[in-house]
């Protein structure tokens, strides 16, 4: 009877552990299947036969193009599914773009300004309206960004990305107490001179000049502009560079300690350096969109709404947030999402935060603009020197005293040995 008892209880062991194991098994292949996103494949074959090349102008960094061995190569599996060829080009900052296109020297199908900067486009009739009976995955659309201040009823524009500025820094360099107060004054703090970087386009420069002074981050007021370009000259002295995608480099190699840039840059440059980490001020911030817009004059309006819809997928606005790490305003993208990067508090801030911390940039007027580009420009042209462009002159300057000095002392010498 034992020896039965025996058996039944070693059999009863023997199926627990199988069937775990094979629960485990499904669990892992859950885990790994990929899930299949269907595309409409009679809409996206319209266009395949007929030898289209649509071009597209983007942000640098701001696109899965399959380089890291990972992701996807977003404009090469367009072409595969549209027979669309994409000519891609990249640019640093929305004033870049906006010289590019009121030059007139290159035609493009799809660009991703800033909110602001296509609100300027709009009023200068320097877009397309958007035929929304081409771009039906605009259902996927989170409700609070379709109808946008900068683009009342998305006429011109589907939103792409959004986000908030903040402060990255070198967490080695600070003890937790001071981690955990560091602000936009922080970038005024002598302690770093040399060790901050700074954005290098005016917008955003001026926009924590402003949140420093208490200032609307709007405001067209000449006087409170000059408050906020004297400002960002008092801060000039400290400043070891003015940057764009530098960042990446510098902060990733530790060249510098402090950088307020955007979060989605942040939490790419985090995940792949420990060293990083990143604050967004309480006092307040810029809360940023950029969305896919199409250039007045296209001459291939239809491919470029092809393109627009394409990046609204919920796989491909999912991979799009996956790689860039910025946010998306795709509900469908967003429910991919790791619970873990929905609650990190970079990528997705509360609404609560977001509603009474965060300012969304207007266009402002021309004569502002104006304004604000010729004190940006005189800020940078100032004589307050930036640390690394001192070292050239003050080397200069040793070189030549020093050069003056052996002249008198030999001289000196000369006299001495006729005396």
């Amino acid at each position: 009877m034992k020896r039965l008892l025996t058996l039944i209880a070693a059999l009863a062991v023997f199926f627990t552990c199988a069937c775990s194991h094979i629960e485990d098994e499904t669990d892992e292949a859950a885990e790994n299947e990929e899930v299949v996103f269907e595309k409409d494949e009679e809409y996206y074959s319209a266009l395949k036969d007929d030898n289209v090349t649509i071009n597209v102008y983007n942000w640098g960094e701001y696109i899965p193009d399959g380089s890291d061995g990972e992701t996807i190569n977003l404009n090469a599996e367009f072409t595969e599914l549209t027979g669309i060829k994409v000519n891609y080009t990249t640019y640093a900052t929305n004033e870049e773009l906006y010289a590019k296109l009121k030059s007139g020297g290159a035609s493009y199908d799809i660009i991703i300004p800033s909110d602001y900067m296509i609100s300027r486009m709009i009023k200068e009739d320097m877009l397309e309206p958007l035929d929304m009976d081409n771009i039906p995955n605009f259902k996927n659309i989170m409700d609070k960004f379709t109808d946008p201040e900068y683009d009342p009823g998305s006429v011109y524009s589907v939103p792409y990305t959004w986000g908030t500025v903040g402060i990255l820094y070198d967490n080695t360099a600070f003890t937790e107490e001071e981690a955990e107060n560091i602000g936009w004054e922080t970038l005024w703090d002598e302690r770093y001179a040399g060790n901050i970087l700074m954005f290098d386009n005016p917008r955003d420069a001026f926009a924590i000049a402003e949140e420093m002074l208490g200032y609307d981050l709007n405001t067209e007021d000449s006087e409170k502009l000059h408050d906020a370009a004297e400002l960002l000259t008092e801060q000039k002295k400290l400043v070891q560079a003015y940057v764009m995608d530098e960042i990446f480099d510098k902060m990733g190699a530790g060249e510098a300690l402090l950088a307020p840039y955007y979060a989605g840059d942040a939490v790419t440059l985090m995940d792949e350096y420990d060293h990083l980490s990143f604050v967004i001020p309480e006092s307040g911030t810029n809360l940023f969109v950029d969305a896919v817009c199409i250039p007045k004059g296209s001459v291939n309006k239809r491919a470029a709404e092809m393109y627009i819809n394409f990046l609204c997928e919920a796989d491909i606005a999912y991979a799009v947030a996956d790689y860039i790490g910025y946010s998306s305003p795709n509900a469908a993208a967003f429910e991919l999402l790791d619970d873990e990067v929905k609650e990190d508090g970079i990528s997705y801030p509360d609404d609560e935060f977001l509603e009474n911390h965060t300012t969304t940039f207007r266009n402002l007027s021309d004569e502002a603009n104006l304004e604000m580009q010729t004190l940006w420009t005189e800020m940078k042209s100032s004589e307050e020197e930036t640390p690394n462009r001192l070292i050239v002159p003050v080397f200069m300057a040793l070189c030549v005293i020093a050069s003056i000095v052996i002249l008198i002392r030999r001289h000196v010498k000369k006299k001495k040995e006729i005396f």
